[in-house]
């Protein structure tokens, strides 16, 4: 979705794989066209077309009739006899069933009635639409319309479940609303021609003069008599009734059911069985380590104050930043020329998918981290994107770009995940997996790859890296800080202040992450020390049987996995290596 990034990890369906165990193939299959009749937009997203025309039911009825079918899949899942499985048939059950289980955990805190927030909602979602909704043709473009028309339903749904929320003490944060009324306003606009969706007309390359007139007269009614009214409701319900009733406290610790929602998921996010406390420490320990090796690269730069006083100082020097958003990007460009070229060295197993760049969108680019990444759909119609945000360019600097691009695009998130995609010999819901600890931990983890290919052989971007790595190091203390030990907004923002380089927008956007987002934020450091633990061992067992390459393809070869699991299956391959 995720750090100063976060990747977004959209949900595809569709395909499967042929094996001998024919139920639970059926299953698998079944659960495929089930997540594509309840999640169209993703089915449109992954290339399948034949519901572009519908939305996902996000009323609580809808909801709980989504649960009996997930009921259902678990019952039949567990009338199979899993001694009979082939052992990669057992890692299939085992995994699906805990996916589901997980669901069921997670059913009984109700996410629906916080249906939103300043980094996801449907005020963030449906102004996305446009960007992979197919839009040749007048039939295409009729589905799209037919699919804006029903806004209404899912607005008034959101409203509807977040009432339920307020009388049941389960609400957003008050600053965290407040930062998503001039998001909900930026989308609502009288001349229909500036507005976010007028950006479908510059679509349709199949269509007649008369069809785009017509169109174009239709797109403008939907603007001003569906769209604009609908998150017009939405702005006001959030301004009048939402804002009044929601919470001060910052963690979730405040909610009712506060302590057991957030031990959850800390678990859910870590794959691991840690207490909030024991990640705190780690957190501690981590950024006192870090802390040393930035003292390192300061010295070597000649700086002769604190690393405190240093980070004050490249926060403010002005050559530190770009002027213009071109530049930026031109400067991520290169960078991702330069790693592409390194890439044959750590890979023996290449993604087919493209990626490419673009500028985050200006309605949520405020209260966004610094890049996000959107994966490519499987049919490879569209390259996967790094979003950059080139909002306030003072707060995006040159030194941590090469770390950014790193964890976003190659060898990050787009190799990862794409790497995942293709992996035709798994069932359809491991190519889709997205256990962050794993996903994350590999992007933070490919940050790192850049110290043994040259990537930082200038020291500032050196600097950068380990920035960044403090910046995960710090989101552990200030994830369980906040949620765990009744932290407030204030005590996270100075602690930020104190360990890391970034610019006082990114930290505030970032601590106002891991409020809307509770756990998601402890992740990447969790992920990336098991990986680099992973490493060590296999370095240390095989000697000159270690192959970076092979290593590689070896830990991205079953997609994301539970760290765990990750560990049992690299143990696997060490004793095999061994043996041969």
């Amino acid at each position: 979705m995720i750090a100063v990034s976060a990747v977004i990890l959209v949900l595809t369906f569709g395909g499967g794989m042929s094996d001998d165990n024919p139920a639970l193939m059926k299953i698998f299959n079944d659960y495929d066209e089930f997540n594509k009749r309840n999640y169209p937009m993703g089915a449109t997203y992954d290339g399948d077309n034949r519901y572009d025309d519908m939305v996902t039911d996000n009323s609580e009825e809808g909801i709980n009739a989504r649960y009996d079918s997930l009921a259902g899949f678990l019952k039949r899942l567990s009338a199979l006899d899993y001694n009979s499985l082939t052992e990669s048939n057992r890692l299939n059950y085992d995994l699906f069933k805990r996916s589901l289980d997980e669901d069921f955990e997670f059913r009984r805190f109700r996410g629906y009635l916080m249906p939103m927030g300043q980094q996801w909602g449907i005020h963030i979602d449906v102004p996305q639409w446009v960007q992979y909704q197919p839009l040749d043709n007048a039939d295409e473009f009729n589905r799209y319309f037919a699919r804006l028309r029903q806004a209404g339903k899912l607005v008034d749904n959101d409203i509807a479940n977040m009432r339920k929320g307020m009388a049941e003490g389960l609400v957003m944060p008050s600053f965290i609303m407040e930062q998503t009324l001039p998001q909900i306003q930026g989308i609502i606009s009288k001349d229909p021609g500036e507005s976010v969706f007028w950006d479908a007309m510059g679509k349709g390359k199949d269509l007649s003069a008369g069809e785009r007139e017509s169109l174009s007269n239709e797109l403008r009614e939907i603007i001003t008599q569906d769209l604009n009214p609908a998150f017009q409701r939405l702005y006001d319900f959030v301004r009048n009734e939402y804002l009044p009733a929601c919470r001060s406290e910052a963690g979730i610790w405040a909610l009712p059911d506060g302590k057991d929602r957030y031990n959850l998921i800390v678990k859910y996010y870590t794959t691991l069985d840690l207490t909030y406390d024991e990640v705190h420490e780690t957190g501690l320990k981590e950024v006192s380590r870090i802390l040393g090796e930035m003292e390192k690269v300061k010295d070597s730069l000649g700086f002769k104050g604190s690393v405190q006083e240093f980070n004050e100082y490249i926060k403010h020097e002005p050559g530190m930043f770009y002027s213009d958003k071109d530049s930026l990007m031109d400067g991520f460009r290169r960078i991702l020329r330069k790693m592409d070229s390194k890439l044959p060295e750590l890979f023996g197993n290449l993604p087919d998918a493209r990626y490419d760049l673009k500028e985050m969108e200006e309605f949520r680019a405020k209260s966004a981290p610094a890049a996000y990444y959107y994966s490519a759909p499987e049919d490879r119609s569209r390259p996967g994107y790094f979003y950059v945000n080139t909002y306030d360019l003072p707060s995006r600097p040159k030194y941590t770009m090469t770390a950014l691009a790193l964890h976003e695009a190659v060898p990050g998130h787009h190799t990862q995940i794409s790497v995942a995609q293709e992996l035709k010999d798994l069932p359809k819901f491991r190519r889709d997996g997205g256990y962050t600890s794993f996903v994350e931990g590999w992007a933070l983890y490919a940050e790192s790859l850049g110290y043994e290919t040259g990537m930082y052989d200038d020291l500032y971007q050196l600097y950068g890296a380990l920035i960044f790595e403090m910046w995960r190091a710090c989101r552990l203390v200030v994830d369980t800080g906040i949620h765990g030990k009744q932290w407030t907004r204030e005590q996270a923002l100075e602690y930020m202040k104190k360990y890391t380089a970034n610019s006082d927008l990114d930290i505030a956007s970032e601590i106002d992450r891991y409020i809307a987002w509770p756990g998601q934020a402890l992740a990447y450091k969790t992920g990336e020390m098991k990986i680099k633990q992973i490493r060590k061992k296999a370095e240390d067992s095989l000697g000159e049987k270690f192959d970076i390459r092979e290593f590689h393809d070896q830990l991205l070869k079953n997609g994301a996995l539970p760290l765990p699991l990750l560990e049992a299956e690299m143990d696997r391959w060490i004793r095999t290596k061994l043996d041969s």
